[in-house]
C-alpha cells in the first residue's frame, strides 16, 4: 500500500494521484496500485514557517519563533505519516517540494520509508543532462531559501532561478492562483518566468512547486506532459519512482 501525504495543496495531491492512475492506464481495476491519500490540508503553511535560520545565534528571539514554526509543521507532518503507517502503508510519498525541508527530521522520527522528491528529480536529471548544464528552478520562496534542490544539484549543475521581482510577480502569483482554483490565470501569469529561464539557456526547467505543473500543463494531454523536452515535473517523476518501489 502506498501512503500519500497530501493537502499541500489539495490540487497538487490530486494531481499526483491522477498521474499514478495515468501511468497505469489501460490496466484492469485490480492491476492499479493500492494507495491511501491523506489530504491533510490543515498542515501549517510551509513557506511561511521557514523564517530566520536557527543557526543564527545573533538573534535568539527570531530563532525561537522560527523553531516554534518549524516544529509546528513537523508535528503535523508526523501525525500524517503516523496515520498512514497505522493503515498498513509500506512507504510514503509527499507531493510537496517545500515540505521536504522537514524530510530529514521526518525520516528520523518515523519508522517507515519516505521517498525524497528532490532527490528523485536529481536522479532523473542525471540521466538526461550533461554535467555543468544550466537547470532552471521555479519554486516557492521557501524551497529556494532552504536549498532543498541545491543540496543535490549544486555539485554537478548550475541552478538558475528567477530574480526577486519576477518571483513575486509571476511565480508566487501563479502558485496562489492554482491553490485558488484559477488554473487558466496561473497558466497565463507564469509564462514570463518560463521565458526568462529559456533566455538564460537552461536545458531543463524544474517545476519545483507541485502547483506549477498544473499551471504549465493546463488543458494539455498527458502525452504532451510526458514528452515535454524542457520541463521536469516532480509530481510525474515521483509517480514513476513510486510505482518502481511499489512493484
Amino acid at each position: 500500500m502506498i501512503g500519500i501525504l497530501g493537502g499541500m495543496g489539495t490540487q497538487a495531491g490530486l494531481d499526483f494521484c491522477n498521474k499514478l492512475a495515468l501511468i497505469n492506464r489501460g490496466k484492469i481495476d485490480q492491476e492499479y496500485p493500492l494507495f491511501i491519500l491523506y489530504n491533510k490540508s490543515n498542515i501549517p503553511g510551509r513557506p511561511e514557517s521557514i523564517g530566520v535560520q536557527t543557526k543564527n545565534l545573533f538573534n535568539k528571539k527570531n530563532n525561537s519563533k522560527s523553531l516554534k514554526k518549524y516544529n509546528k509543521v513537523l508535528k503535523s507532518l508526523l501525525k500524517g505519516c503516523q496515520l498512514l503507517k497505522k493503515n498498513k502503508c509500506k512507504f510514503i510519498v509527499i507531493p510537496c517540494n517545500t515540505a521536504h525541508y522537514w524530510y530529514e527530521d521526518l525520516k528520523k522520527k518515523t519508522n517507515i520509508p519516505i521517498i525524497n522528491m528532490p532527490q528523485e528529480v536529481y536522479i532523473h536529471t542525471k540521466k538526461r543532462c550533461k554535467k555543468n548544464s544550466k537547470i532552471g528552478l521555479l519554486a516557492t520562496e521557501g524551497t529556494l531559501k532552504t536549498g532543498i534542490y541545491n543540496k543535490f544539484f549544486d555539485k554537478n549543475y548550475n541552478l538558475i532561478c528567477p530574480n526577486e521581482i519576477m518571483q513575486k510577480n509571476y511565480v508566487n502569483k501563479a502558485i496562489k492562483l492554482v491553490k485558488m482554483g484559477n488554473v487558466r490565470g496561473a497558466a497565463k501569469i507564469i509564462k514570463p518566468a518560463v521565458q526568462y529561464l529559456i533566455k538564460m539557456k537552461c536545458k531543463k526547467i524544474i517545476l519545483g512547486c507541485t502547483e506549477l505543473p498544473i499551471a504549465i500543463f493546463a488543458f494539455k494531454s498527458f502525452k504532451k506532459i510526458k514528452s515535454s523536452k524542457i520541463f521536469l515535473d516532480p509530481n510525474l517523476i515521483l509517480a514513476y519512482s513510486t510505482m518502481a518501489k511499489y512493484k
